[in-house]
């Protein structure tokens, strides 16, 4: 028999973060901060608009674009957060979740050779979809010290002819650093002058702790070469109802469409309506959220000074990315040694690019209460090294 599998795939490896979900899952007693979701519930009125939804039946496929009222909905949350303005009917399309927006992206712009510079650390996917599109990665190792935020001289080092897309994702998983307007300028100035495509990946734009998130696609001349993803998961709590979005010149965006619709036809319809009424009425919860959140980042800081491990102090998402070089170990050995000594699971940071080694994600997307029992073990664990 022929070797059935595609090379690239099987080069590809696993995610290093389902890796210790996966392990944790199967234990007893474990404290997990490894997994990038919300401890609240979805708010009350959102699922019941969805259960509202089934009663009356609606359970079929909409539009592949999505429901209209909810494109014209997150057209209107675009144009109140970044004073944008988007065509509903033909720049905005519904994702199954921001990982579908992703993929699609890359896939209706790439072409084999093209490269595509990943600053890192980063979301684990965006590598391996750019390398499923037929792209060159080319990482960036962005640095602790210019707190995780990209720099114009670190950009143009790494642009070539070849170049064509550059990723960027603010509030950024796994550090939490985050981009202001006078930092995304330079940025900006590049992609104008270079030609260059950004995909800004803004999921946790809701989740930031030191002011407004400011959009790049908001700056002079950015629009027409942004393409926005952003979802439902993260700010309304809605990660099993696979819900996103992406953003973009019609032109591109109609191009992704095609794609979405031979591979997925149709985001799901009942997400779409629960969907609809979050965008819609959700300010309030969002902002009791981001309070809640912001509440145990400032305990995990505290906890980690304390406990003498030096940490970035993130500023947006809901992750810590304390440093671990001095303890001698990388970054999957210690992350490995808490995980089966004292059953508590963190994702090493080498999950996210070889810029992540030496430090570990932390998730506070966690009560109070169970960041206090990790804290005890981690302690405990600190005292045999």
């Amino acid at each position: 028999m022929r070797n059935p599998l595609s090379k690239t795939i099987v080069e590809i490896q696993p995610s290093g973060i389902r890796k210790f979900f996966d392990i944790a899952n199967e234990m007893e007693d474990i404290v997990s901060l490894g997994v990038g979701e919300p401890d609240f519930d979805t708010p009350w009125f959102v699922r019941e608009e969805g259960i509202y939804s089934l009663e009356q039946g609606k359970t079929f496929y909409t539009s592949n674009a999505g429901l209209l009222e909810l494109r014209k909905e997150i057209a209107s949350y675009l144009y109140r957060r970044q004073k944008l303005t988007y065509d509903p009917k033909k720049e905005i399309v519904i994702t199954v979740g921001g990982s579908e927006a992703i993929d699609i992206a890359l896939r209706a712009m790439i072409d084999p050779g093209d490269e595509v510079i990943i600053p890192e650390p980063c979301f684990v996917s965006y590598a391996p979809c750019a390398k499923l599109a037929g792209a060159t990665v080319v990482p960036l190792q962005l640095k602790e010290e210019n707190a995780f935020k990209l720099k114009k001289e670190e950009l143009l080092d790494c642009i070539t002819d070849k170049t064509k897309i550059l990723m960027i994702s603010y509030p950024n998983n796994p550090t939490g650093a985050i981009m202001t307007r006078e930092d995304l300028e330079p940025i900006a100035e590049v992609a104008r002058e270079r030609d260059l495509i950004v995909i800004s990946d803004e999921i946790y734009s809701e989740l930031s702790y030191r002011g407004d998130h400011v959009s790049i696609a908001s700056l002079e001349g950015m629009q027409e070469r942004t393409i926005i993803i952003n979802g439902f998961s993260k700010a309304y709590a809605m990660t099993g109802w696979r819900l996103g979005y992406l953003v973009g010149p019609a032109f591109i965006v109609e191009q992704m469409l095609k794609i979405h619709q031979f591979a997925i036809m149709a985001a799901p319809t009942t997400s779409q309506y629960a969907a609809v009424l979050a965008m819609r009425d959700g300010d309030e919860e969002v902002a009791k959220m981001r309070e809640s959140y912001n509440q145990r980042r400032r305990f995990l800081l505290r906890e980690f000074e304390r406990l003498q491990i030096p940490c970035f102090e993130p500023e947006g998402a809901f992750y810590i990315f304390p440093c671990i070089k001095k303890f001698g170990m990388t970054s999957e050995e210690f992350a490995t040694k808490l995980l089966y000594q004292e059953k508590v699971a963190v994702v090493p940071g080498s999950a996210f690019g070889d810029s992540g080694e030496g430090f570990l994600r932390v998730s506070y997307a966690y009560s109070i209460e169970e960041l206090k029992v990790a804290l005890g073990r981690i302690e405990k664990f600190l005292e045999t090294l």
